[in-house]
Parts: structure tokens; sequence; C-alpha cells
């Protein structure tokens, strides 16, 4: 049964455990990312030496000479395998005992470098003996352990869901890695590279450069966007990148090494001062230190590469990079896509002078402010900024730079903001289309922003902040809704199909300013706008599941990698097919049908790959190797004791997906069952202790019918038979359907009741407004005033 992403990641967190105390979080990656470099790329090498045996031993040679293949570089080189020294095999790390830092994982490690150049430094910072300097004996003891839990779970491709589960499992350790004190300068969010790449859209043989790679997740995504979109491997798609930092250059070889790509040219050193690559690059991707110092004396070629102007030393290195980024896309005529702090767009004097510059050569196309809080190396505001060699933009956009306020675009969590799927899509397709967009986006003219002094401010130009709620003098006095307040909501009426007579009573004779409200019991409340709403929402939801009827056989497509190098292709097919087919209908907009495609899309995603893999039967099994994992108790790797999945866990693993396709009855059962014991406990101190002894048997026997171990239960478990009987009747791709078509559902019904929120909160702002006017309250003042006065004079108390 292939390994999911999710229980991977839990193995590999799970695997951390074991260096707490014995290190700082971000210094993990160091130890526990090469040695599942290690692992996977041994476990992968495994696998081709069988494959080429088997090869060789059906085309007859002798045992001899196939054994001589399956261990031949060369061999390795010719099937696309990654080729592994025997130093370096798995089978003899895990057999060490001793020493192992020194006699093991050094050579093991020096052997791979020399096997393969693009690793020839990357693990020149490695000392594993460092584990040990607390006590003697301490090194081998950890690393023993991390061997061992390493060793209890395949890293090989056949064994996981989809090949690049291990590589996505490793981008979130090095998230999880990332600090603000260190760990984070080596780390963009993903959200980020995601956006820039969605940007940049790179072709199947684009030279790419990172000239701050990190960790290279900006490669890693382009790489993967290129696979996605034409099926290519890298074998046409040229990596470059470099880092001052040895520690992350590191990082970076094993990062694009774990994702499967091969052709990667990554150096070390300082990239103003001492750039090792040229300028025959099509694309850049970066994002470079924000404000740090350098050296003017330092820079090499600084005529040649800093054409646009010298910028101040001390922490203004911004647009040096930028003047490089463009140098190095200069011979072929590309693009810069870079991540820079926001003061790079409005600080004056030099910088001043460079913006000016490079507007009027007319390379700037597109400034894009991004929400803050997203970095955990900074909380300085950034933005992203995109530049086109002289006489490449976009004839739109000639002349003029493109300006995308997209600082609301983001879900708050705990720790920080991050820009979901949806927020992604509405940028990228906001930038592509380089249109005007009220309070999100604006194309402006040269002559404009020279009158602002070539200050790239965002909000000047596109300013998000919410007009203040209009107020009507007139109406407030003699009540009435002003026509003008409706008709700026129209947008919100037309999405439901209302007209103003709707909400409103047209006024005897008709006023073309103002309407009356109902009467107060003709009013249209929570009820009554739910009712109106419901025909339009009824339409939606009816031609979403038309379309998934007509559309979803697109995914038939992947089944079994037949196209699975075309992902991407399916899913730009489906989104647009999807938005053909809601635009007309509303209630919700274009940008509410892209997010929630992008969040539908982007959670499902797992799944899909596992699909283009596995089929429909691997989708299945992937989501159930989850569900087992999450049930099963983990033991904590230095104390050994075993901790067990709470109540609250187990009831979340029951409501996945696959497990109420699979038994539809179970999560009532327990929740009945949970009432049972609540009920019959809840009498205090006088409880019968027979019946909730017999009320807590009957829930754990329901759950004993699911949770492992399965071989436990005749004929496996109930979750166990279930599936069994799934796969008897063929029904595997009919669940998985239902289940991606129940998400995107669910995506939409989300996005339906924030936008009849926005009906009903909109009527309930006007009716607070202006349903009683001044003189309508005045006079109801009057009248009780007159009635007390009247009561008085009955009591004697006045005239």
């Amino acid at each position: 049964m292939p390994i999911s992403l999710a229980q991977l990641e839990r193995h590999l967190l799970a695997a951390t455990e074991v260096l707490r105390g014995a290190l700082s979080p971000h210094e993990y990656q160091d130890y526990l990312l090469p040695l599942v470099f290690l692992k996977h790329a041994s476990d992968e090498f495994g696998a081709a030496r069988k494959r080429l045996s088997a090869r060789a031993a059906a085309q007859g040679s002798r045992p001899e000479q196939t054994s001589l293949l399956a261990d031949s570089p060369e061999a390795h080189a010719r099937a696309g395998s990654l080729y592994v020294p025997p130093q370096a095999r798995w089978d003899r790390i895990a057999a060490a005992t001793d020493h192992i830092a020194e006699g093991c994982l050094a050579p093991a490690l020096h052997a791979m470098a020399a096997a393969h150049p693009q690793l020839a430094s990357a693990f020149a910072h490695l000392d594993f003996t460092r584990l040990g300097a607390r006590q003697h004996g301490q090194a081998d003891r950890l690393l023993r352990a991390l061997v061992d839990r390493l060793s209890s779970v395949p890293l090989h491709k056949a064994a996981l869901a989809y090949p690049d589960v291990l590589g996505a499992a490793y981008e979130t350790l090095l998230g999880r890695f990332a600090s603000a004190a260190t760990g984070g300068e080596f780390y963009t969010p993903a959200s980020v590279v995601r956006l820039m790449t969605e940007l940049a859209r790179p072709a199947a043989d684009a030279r790419v450069y990172d000239p701050c790679v990190g960790s290279a997740g900006m490669l890693i995504q382009v790489a993967q966007h290129v696979a996605e979109h034409t099926g290519a491997g890298d074998d046409k798609l040229a990596l470059a990148g470099q880092d001052v930092n040895a520690r992350a250059t590191a990082m970076a070889a094993l990062n694009l090494m774990m994702h499967g790509v091969r052709n990667f040219d990554l150096r070390t050193g300082d990239t103003l001062a001492d750039p090792q690559h040229g300028s025959g690059f099509d694309l850049v991707l970066s994002n470079p230190p924000f404000s740090m110092d350098y050296s003017r004396a330092s820079l090499a070629e600084a005529g040649e590469r800093m054409p646009y102007g010298m910028a101040p030393e001390k922490g203004r290195a911004d647009w040096m990079f930028v003047q490089h980024m463009l140098h190095a896309v200069r011979d072929r005529g590309g693009s810069v896509f870079t991540v820079l702090p926001h003061g790079v767009l409005f600080r004056d004097r030099a910088e001043a002078e460079i913006r000016g510059a490079l507007l009027d050569a007319d390379v700037i196309e597109a400034v894009i402010g991004l929400p803050s809080g997203l970095f955990t190396n900074t909380g300085v505001p950034a933005c992203i900024l995109v530049l086109r060699s002289p006489g490449t933009k976009r004839p739109e956009l000639r002349g003029k730079v493109l300006f995308i306020n997209a600082d609301q675009e983001y879900r708050a969590e705990r720790t920080r903001n991050v820009m979901l799927a949806e927020h992604v899509a509405k940028v990228a397709a906001a930038f592509h289309a380089a249109a005007d967009i009220p309070c999100f986006a604006r194309a402006v003219d040269r002559r404009e922003l020279a009158d602002n002094g070539d200050n790239l401010n965002i909000r000047r130009y596109v300013d998000n902040t919410p007009a203040p709620e209009p107020q009507d003098v007139r109406a407030h006095l003699f009540g009435g809704m002003p026509r003008a307040e409706i008709a700026a909501h129209q947008d919100l009426l037309d999405a439901y199909g209302l007209a103003v007579t709707d909400l409103f009573a047209e006024r005897q004779p008709v006023d073309p300013d103002y309407v009356d409200f109902l009467p107060p019991g003709e009013r249209p409340d929570a009820g009554r706008l739910d009712l109106l709403a419901t025909a339009r929402e009824c339409a939606f939801r009816d031609a979403l599941a038309a379309w998934w009827q007509q559309s979803a056989g697109a995914l038939d497509g992947l089944v079994g990698g037949r196209a699975a190098g075309h992902v991407g292709v399916v899913r730009e097919e489906l989104r647009v097919s999807l938005l053909e087919r809601l635009g007309p209908v509303g209630p919700l907009d274009r940008d509410a049908v892209v997010g929630a495609f992008a969040a539908w899309w982007d959670a499902s995603r797992h799944g899909i790959s596992s699909l283009a893999h596995h089929g429909w039967a691997g989708v299945v099994d992937a989501w159930l190797q989850d569900v087992r994992g999450r049930l099963e108790p983990e033991t904590d790797a230095r104390t050994a004791k075993v901790r067990r999945p709470s109540a609250a866990e187990r009831r979340a693993v029951y409501q996945e997906p696959v497990v109420r396709g699979l038994l539809p009855g179970l999560a009532a059962d327990l929740r009945a069952a949970d009432d049972a014991v609540t009920a019959v406990s809840g009498s205090g101190r006088r409880a019968d202790k027979t019946a909730v002894r017999t009320a807590r048997l009957h829930v754990e026997q329901l759950e004993a019918e699911v949770r492992p171990p399965a071989g436990a239960l005749p004929g496996g478990s109930r979750l166990d038979r279930a599936r069994a009987a799934l796969g008897a009747r063929g029904g595997e791709r009919q669940l998985v359907r239902e289940i991606l078509h129940d998400r995107l559902r669910d995506e939409a019904e989300q996005r339906l009741r924030t936008r009849r929120g926005q009906l009903h909160d909109r009527y309930r702002t006007w009716e607070e407004k202006y349903a009683e006017s001044l003189t309508a309250l005045q006079a109801a003042s009057d009248a009780s005033g007159a009635a007390l006065w009247r009561r008085l004079a009955e009591m004697g108390y006045a005239n």
C-alpha cells in the first residue's frame, strides 16, 4: 500500500524528536535531511538494480554479467537512475554500530559527492561528530536512533503515493526548520514561490537562474510547473543558482536531488562581488536578502552589470541585486521576478534615481504588493517586482507599470499569515489580464509616475482602503432609501436576480431618487432574504453538478500515468470549463468561482498525483494509509513512551471522507454511543457505574472495528472489509470522484454562505441607517410626550 504524504511527514517529523536537546531546531536539517537523502537514494538505487538485473537476465546475460551491469554507474546513467557507490548504500549504514559519524557517514557522503558533481560541495560543512559534543558516545546513540527510524520505512518511488511525495515532505521539513533567528534566511513561503512561478510561466526549455538560491524552492517550483504543464523532464530545462552561504547551497542541492531534478548548477559565493554565472538566462526568480550591506569596491564588473546607478552601500543592496538579475537575462531578452522590501518603491535620492532610470528604460512591468506577516524571517512588508529586458514588455503595458495591491489576499493563522491557492490564483489572473480592477489592479502611465516623483508606493495608485459608508442627510431627516446607494451595490442584487421592489416599495408618485422601506411586518428578515436567495443558489448548485458530470471524465486521462506529465493541462481545462459553465449563473462572481476551484485543486492535488501514478485504487489506498497512520500510537524516540490518539483526534479521523464513504454509518453510530455515555454519566455521584461501563464498552467496540491492528479481527477490520468489497465491485473510481466532487461542492457552499451573508449585511446596514427617519422619530417622541402630559394632568400633577 503506498505511503501517503501525511504519513511520511509524520514519520520524518517524529524522527526529529531524536535530535531534540542535542541541537537547535534550525540545525535539524543539517543532519536529518542528508540521511533522508541517503536513504532515498539507496532505496531507489536498489529498485533500479532489480530492474536492470531483470532486464539483463531476460536478455540472456550470465549471472556475473548481470551483477556487473546492475552495479555499473554507466548503466544507471542510461536508465536515468541515481547511482549510489557501495560506501553510501543504506545496508552498510544501517549495520554500523560504533563511530558511525567518522567511520560510516563521512565516507558515504564523500563517495556520493565524488560520484555526482552536483553534490561536490553539498556535504562539505557537515560534521556529524558534533552530535556527541556534550558527552562521550552520544553521537553514536543519536545517529543509531535516527538510522533505525529511517530504516523502518521504504523511501523508493514505488512505495510512495506518487513520485514526489518525498520532495513534498522535504519541503514541509524545511518550512518547519525555518526560524526567525537563523533558518528562515533559506526559506521563502511556498505560496509566494508558487505565485512567482504562476506569474512567470516558464517554458520547457528555459534557462532559469536564482542568484540567492536559498533552499532552491524557486528552481524546484519551476521544474514542477514545467513537468505538470508540458510533461517534459528537466533534460531541456537548465537551472542555476548561487548563494553566499555554503550551508544554503548544500540544502539546495539535496532539495533538488530529492525532487528528482538533476540538470542544475549551484555555486557558492557572494553574488554581487563574485558572480559565477553569466548573462545567458531566460528567467530569474529570486528572493534576495532584504536591505543588506554591500561594498562598491568589491563589485565585479560594476560598469557593465549596474548601468542604472549605484545605491548607498549601507543597507541598500536591493537595487544592486535587481540590476544583477537584469544583467543575467540581458543576452536572451529574459524576465525577472523578484521579492523585495517595500522600501525600494519609495526611498529617495540615489534609489529614486535608479527607479527613474529603470522606468525611463521601460523595464519595470509590474509591482505587486504582498500581505504582511508571510515570511518567517522578517516582518518587513514585501512586494514582487516584475522586470523585462529592454523592448520585451507586453505591448499593452509598454510605457506603463501594472500595480496590484494584494495585501488583503491572505488567511490569518496563529503565527503568521498565509496566501492560499485562491489568493495566488486571483493575483496571477489579474497580472496576466493586465486590466484595471477597482481597488485591486491598475496600469499606470509613465507620465503619472513621473508626476509623483517616480514613487512606486502601491497605495498611491491602487488604494484598497474601504470607502466610508455614505450618509444621505435627506433620507436621515425625512426617510426613504436613496436609489444611488442601491445602485452602488447593484452587482449584489443582480447576483441573486433581485429587483429593487423585492426589498423596497416604490413611492407614489414614483420618486426618481428614493424608494421606501416596506412596513415592519413585511420587510425582508433573515428568513425572507434566504428565500429570495434560494432560486439562484439552487441554479448554481445544479450547474455545478452538471459541470462535474460532464467534465470529471478529464481525470480519467490521468489514470496510471498515461498523461501524468500533463496534470497542469487538465487542471487548466477544468478551470476554464467551470468558468464557462458557472459564470453566467451567479451568485458567485468570477473571482469566487476561481477561488473555489483553486482551493479545491490545492486540497486535492496529492490525491490527483496518486491517481496519475497508481490509479483510482491507489488514491483510495493512500487515503486509507493516512487514516491508519493517524490512528496508530506514536512512540517518543527519546523516552520510548507511547502516546495514543485522543478521542477527539480519533473522531476527526472517522470524519475523513474516505471513512465516511466506506463506512457511511460509523460517524452516526459513534455519535449516538458518545451521547449515551454522556447521558448515563450525567447524574454525578449517583450515576449507575454498570450503565457507564456498558456505554463506554459500546464505544470501544465500535472503534475496535476500525482501529488497527487489523490482524486482530477475523477477516480484517470493518474498514478493511469495506475496502475489499469496494475493490471486488470495482467501485474505487466512483468513490474517489464522489469525494472530489464533495470537496468542490463544499468549497462552493462556503462561498455561497459568504455571499449570502453579504446580502444580509447590506440590507441590515441600509435598514439601520434609514428605516427610521429623524422626522418619524421626532413625531413619535412628540406623541409620547403628549401622552405623558395627559396622564400627569389626569393625576392632578399638571394643568
